[in-house]
């Protein structure tokens, strides 16, 4: 990176924590007042930073609109998705993608299971929202009045015996889930079924969507399904890294 850009590129974290005179600047980028001020005036053009009544500056309204706008662009299904498949290739086992939409939680992407045993769980189909792993993820990072109001809310069907009873039972697992950052239906919603699943998280460290692995008892024990957690929570942790942004920029070949 050019030592001008990368100065420049610079001033936007300063001014992050809050407006900086010309003075404060330069001090920050260690250069002279002319140069802080050179840099600021080619940000102040394209409206990335704005210079106040006092002279000092801050960040500029258009650096927010394209903030904006490259959260509204970003897919995370297509992010996730080589991720789902490398996990799918190591493990075997069915994976799915979830998000939180218009209160319900759908799957949004899967891959199969190389097994013969397969779930019937279909893309754009809602997931039994008291039981599912990738729900209680999504749902235990939100504020807690709106955790409770969804809670008390829902219905709670009797799946098996395992099922999530009623409202209090739901909330003291989403505040389980959220204190350790992973989830499970251990038989919750079918006697022969166990699930593992872990949070994708957005810039801001909120959960954007939910992932998860899932195998019949013919195929894994839930213990065994269980030491395949790391292994989860590393690609949901991957995937998180890529999608807000903060996944280390592979070099080109030469």
């Amino acid at each position: 990176m050019s030592q001008t850009v990368d100065r420049a590129l610079s001033i936007l974290p300063l001014l992050a924590e809050g407006p900086a005179d010309l003075g404060q600047v330069a001090d920050r980028l260690d250069v002279h007042k002319s140069t802080a001020l050179r840099l600021l005036r080619t940000l102040h053009e394209h409206g990335l930073v704005f210079r106040q009544s006092d002279q000092r500056y801050r960040l500029g309204a258009r650096l927010f609109a394209l903030a904006q706008q490259a959260v509204e662009s970003l897919d995370v299904r297509e992010i996730a998705h080589p991720h789902l498949l490398a996990l799918n290739e190591k493990c075997g086992h069915t994976v799915h993608l979830a998000v939180y939409e218009e209160q319900e939680v759908l799957y949004i992407d899967k891959v199969e299971s190389r097994y013969p045993v397969r779930m019937y769980s279909r893309i754009g189909k809602p997931v039994a929202i008291t039981v599912a792993a990738v729900a209680k993820l999504l749902i235990s990072d939100f504020p807690e009045a709106e955790r409770r109001a969804i809670a008390e809310k829902l219905d709670y069907p009797t799946y098996t015996s395992r099922s999530t009873p009623n409202a209090a039972a739901f909330l003291r697992e989403l505040a389980a889930v959220r204190e350790q950052g992973w989830a499970t239906d251990l038989g919750g919603h079918e006697e022969s079924i166990n699930c593992i699943g872990a949070p994708i998280r957005g810039a801001d460290g909120r959960v954007v969507a939910a992932m998860s692995v899932s195998a019949p008892n013919v195929v894994v024990t839930a213990e065994e399904l269980l030491t395949l957690l790391p292994l989860v929570r590393r690609t949901a942790d991957a995937i998180s890294r890529e999608y807000s942004g903060n996944a280390p920029l592979k070099e080109a070949s030469s």
